[in-house]
């Protein structure tokens, strides 16, 4: 006989006896069996099924109708103020390649002065004598610094940066810096050609409008504002070797720096080309602003403040105390002479 039919005889007889207990056994006790083993299955079906199906269906309901917010707004504290951070950053221009730009579009070239030996300018005597087109410019911007410094700016600073913001002259569009000796005496040893505001009304890459000036007047640079790589949010451009002027307009800085013109604009230099700040070769601004690190560091007076207008003095006058005694603070021994000198009018009465 095979397995399976064992087994199928087995099954029956099985079914058989427990068919036969049924029949006779006492039906009130089996019905209360019956009745246990229905109320543990139950009870096992809806703690191992019903409930975690229910807890699953109950999860997704709550996702489904009241979903999670996808983003949080964090509140961030302000940052202080510094020139371009007032302004949103700006999606990239796109750039145009020299090479797809119009021969008639590239800017000629330029020589740049090279950096000159330190010596001491000549008086206006000596000019009307022997005059030349580099000496005569030279010696005509150190004799208006000369004129334009009062004692206390003199005494209090070691190094004078002159530069002219006129369009045209033999001046014009160049920075002059003057080294003061021990005895006192200005001794010119820089003259590069530089590039100031464009003074005209300009719409910048934010959409905001703008006069493109370089400010005359009388400035220090700012100690905390000083950077060897910077960029412009507002005019969306590289700064290199940035020193920003310690220059207070309407209650805040302002964003005016010398610093270094980059390799797509050195060709500009000798003309008004910037958007405010003043501009000049790499290799010079790199000079200057070693120089002035290493070197000038140190107490300055500080320059008087008008509350009236929130505005900080550029015409050169200077904080005191109730005494009468200059306004100090720790800085750098540099004062900037700004002014639109071209020096063609001196050099046309002197024919």
């Amino acid at each position: 006989m095979s397995a399976l039919r064992l087994l199928g005889l087995s099954y029956l007889a099985v079914v058989s006896v427990f068919g036969f207990a049924i029949a006779t056994a006492d039906q009130a006790q089996l019905r209360q069996v019956m009745d246990a083993v229905t109320e543990a299955v139950s009870d096992t079906i809806g703690q191992s099924i019903v409930q975690p199906l229910l807890a699953f269906v109950r999860a997704e309901d709550e996702t489904f109708f009241d979903p999670p917010p996808g983003s949080k707004t964090i509140a961030l504290v302000p940052p202080e103020w510094d020139e371009e951070l007032a302004f949103v950053a700006v999606k990239p221009m796109r750039q145009t390649r020299l090479v797809d730009m119009p021969r008639s579009m590239l800017a000629p070239e330029l020589t740049i002065a090279p950096d000159l030996s330190e010596i001491e300018a000549p008086n206006v005597q000596e000019i009307i004598a022997s005059p030349t087109a580099a000496s005569s410019a030279q010696a005509l911007v150190q004799v208006r610094l000369e004129q334009s410094l009062t004692p206390d700016l003199r005494r209090n600073f070691d190094l004078f940066l002159f530069v002219s913001t006129a369009a045209r002259g033999p001046a014009a569009q160049r920075l002059y810096v003057f080294k003061k000796s021990p005895g006192g005496r200005l001794l010119l040893i820089h003259d590069w050609a530089a590039s100031t505001g464009r003074e005209k009304y300009e719409t910048s890459p934010l959409g905001q409008q703008a006069f493109t000036e370089t400010p005359a007047g009388f400035y220090q640079f700012d100690p905390n504002r000083m950077y060897r790589q910077y960029r412009s949010r507002a005019w969306d451009g590289a700064m290199p070797y940035a020193m920003f002027l310690n220059w207070e307009r309407g209650g805040v800085p302002t964003g005016i720096a010398v610093h270094a013109t980059t390799r797509s604009t050195v060709g500009r230099l000798g003309r008004r080309a910037s958007a405010g700040c003043i501009h000049i070769s790499a290799q010079n601004a790199a000079l200057l602003y070693k120089m002035i690190r290493a070197e000038y560091r140190g107490q300055v007076p500080r320059f008087a403040y008008d509350e009236g207008n929130d505005a900080m003095s550029n015409r050169g006058e200077l904080m005191r105390d109730t005494s009468g005694k200059l306004e100090m603070a720790e800085g750098f021994r540099v004062l900037i002479d700004i002014e639109k000198f071209s020096g063609r009018d001196v050099m046309a009465a002197l024919d």
